[in-house]
């Protein structure tokens, strides 16, 4: 990559922190990001602090620039950012009304020591709660120092006028002269306060919108003395829970927003009142994890989520999601269920992780009003007659990434997989069949439909019983499919240790030692020169068992 010549000026001006004061004056404003960006890179917390006190534009954006495989801003750098905006509020030099750090967070304990989703959440609700009482402690400065230019003021008057009240006057609260001369004084000041104070009271009655119920007073009323919006992604946990509902219901000069949402290991009567308090303008996804939901729970939730009008993203992963028939009033809430789904009117992503639903997929996706572009249903338990739906459901043709991983695969699902690759060949660009039992004769028969989805980037296929012929067949398909960038394959059966069944399951080969007098390395070898003979050294082929499971997308 080629580093532009402001880039490297910018890092060699911010490597010295003790010449600051002679440049910080002098930059112009758009010079200021370029600095910010190399204050970042050398992990320089001093210059990124004194860069967003002084921050020239109304905007500030941090952490969605960062490309694939980058890692986020140290730890230092973030929290000397969040502490220079409470800073900056009392600042005149600093223009900054909107803060967005959505996707800063990185991988905790990562390389550069970045800061991760649920420290940033702890960071930035403890900032909000340092704004609000350094303004409340600002307040009562100015109330002190108005009440005692008021009482000058009095007295200035009083001395102008020549009367000294004596003591029985004081008591009886002053004479009428007195009273006359403070008013003469003050009064056209005092005034003119009053007609503002007034004008402002009117100003916000009249922005109430007819109908509206007052909610639009509520909120001008609320922001009105907001400085600084701030949107994140917020990750809260049971631990975290307390910290963010104070910060999300606190007023101040600073408004915490939120574009994705993760929750793990909360009930659902804290997720309801974390909903309560989420601003409706502005999230975008939700997920939930570890949380022990029911059917009943979420049927709860889903008329919540729909209040969010730009909801489009909802994952569950391990939500105790099992519907069993023979307890009561199961079927009674999975119609909730649906009828809640049917809400939810910009879904464009759906992920159920674990729920044990078998047979009940008709009953979730056709009641959603658009059609999906990415559908996550690993381990899900799903039944031939779930797939038969799917593969003629309206959303077969608009998937852009599809998760069917720790489905078991057979003959009798085989037609009903193609045909639902055919239906989405023309747009499937991510799709993870890891852990569904593939052998080489299924896998066989599949290579050709997989071979038409003309657009698929990557293909993961991890934890299936395939030998090394199978592999074989498997990458010079993958070589003839020219968007393909990245395919993930199991390690052969040759590579493991005697004993293992016939057809084994993920779980087994997962757990299964490979045997130690087998160099691995070999199988590596033999696909990569396919791959070579053919020229795609654009096409990754990773053998990966403890990473199978992770996001392929680009």
């Amino acid at each position: 990559m080629v580093i532009s010549l402001v880039s490297l000026c910018a890092r060699e001006v911010v490597r010295d922190h003790s010449s600051s004061p002679c440049w910080l004056r002098w930059v112009p404003r758009e010079l200021y990001r370029p600095l910010l960006e190399a204050s970042f890179t050398g992990c320089r917390p001093l210059a990124v602090g004194e860069l967003v006190q002084r921050w020239p534009e109304r905007t500030l954006r941090v952490g969605r620039s960062r490309k694939q495989g980058q890692t986020g801003p140290n730890r230092l750098c973030v929290q000397a950012l969040l502490l220079a905006v409470v800073r900056g509020m009392s600042d005149q030099r600093c223009a900054l009304q909107v803060l967005d750090l959505c996707g800063l967070q990185g991988d905790e304990g990562g390389m550069g020591d970045p800061m991760g989703g649920w420290s940033l959440t702890v960071a930035l609700c403890t900032m909000v709660v340092q704004a609000r009482a350094r303004a409340q402690r600002a307040q009562r400065e100015r109330k002190r120092f108005s009440a005692l230019e008021r009482e000058k003021d009095v007295k200035r008057g009083r001395e102008t006028n020549g009367d000294v009240a004596s003591p029985d006057d004081e008591e009886l609260g002053g004479n009428d002269r007195v009273k006359m001369g403070s008013c003469g004084t003050l009064g056209e000041e005092e005034l003119i306060t009053g007609v503002r104070r007034r004008m402002e009271v009117e100003r916000r009655r009249e922005t109430v919108v007819p109908g509206s119920g007052g909610g639009r007073k509520e909120t001008e009323d609320v922001n009105s003395d907001v400085l600084v919006h701030v949107r994140a992604d917020l990750f809260v946990n049971a631990r975290s829970w307390e910290r963010v509902r104070g910060a999300l219901s606190a007023s101040g000069p600073l408004k915490l927003q939120c574009r994705y949402l993760r929750v793990e290991e909360i009930s659902v009567s804290s997720i309801r009142t974390l909903l309560g308090l989420l601003p409706r303008q502005g999230l975008l996804g939700i997920d939930v994890r570890y949380s022990s939901l029911g059917v009943a729970g979420l049927a709860e939730l889903l008329p919540l989520l729909s209040t969010f009008p730009a909801l489009n993203s909802l994952r569950l992963h391990y939500c105790n999601l099992d519907f069993r028939r023979d307890q009561p009033g199961q079927e009674e809430a999975l119609g909730d269920l649906s009828q809640g789904l049917t809400q939810l009117q910009e879904l464009r992503c759906l992920s159920l992780t674990a729920l044990r639903l078998p047979g009940q997929l008709r009953v979730l996706l056709s009641s959603l009003p658009q059609p999906l572009e990415i559908l996550e249903l690993p381990y899900l338990s799903l039944s031939p007659a779930d797939l038969a739906y799917l593969c003629c459901s309206h959303h077969a043709s608009t998937l852009q990434q599809l998760d069917l991983s720790e489905n078991r695969l057979d003959e009798n699902t085989l037609t009903s997989i193609r045909r639902l690759l055919s239906q989405a060949s023309g747009g499937l660009q991510h799709l993870s069949l890891s852990g569904c039992g593939l052998t080489d004769g299924l896998l066989g028969l599949l290579l050709p439909s997989l071979g038409g989805c003309r657009v698929l980037k990557s293909l993961a296929l991890a934890l299936n019983p395939l030998s090394i012929a199978g592999l074989v067949d498997l990458v010079r398909m993958a070589v003839r499919m020219p968007s393909l960038r990245q395919l993930l394959y199991p390690n052969p059966l040759e590579d493991y240790q005697p004993g293992l069944p016939d057809l084994p399951s993920s779980a087994q080969l997962l757990d299964w030692p490979l045997d130690e007098a087998t160099d691995i390395n070999i199988t590596s070898s033999q696909l990569n020169r396919v791959r070579i003979e053919s020229g795609r050294s654009d096409l990754f082929l990773t053998c990966d068992l403890l990473n199978y499971d992770k996001d392929l997308v680009d």
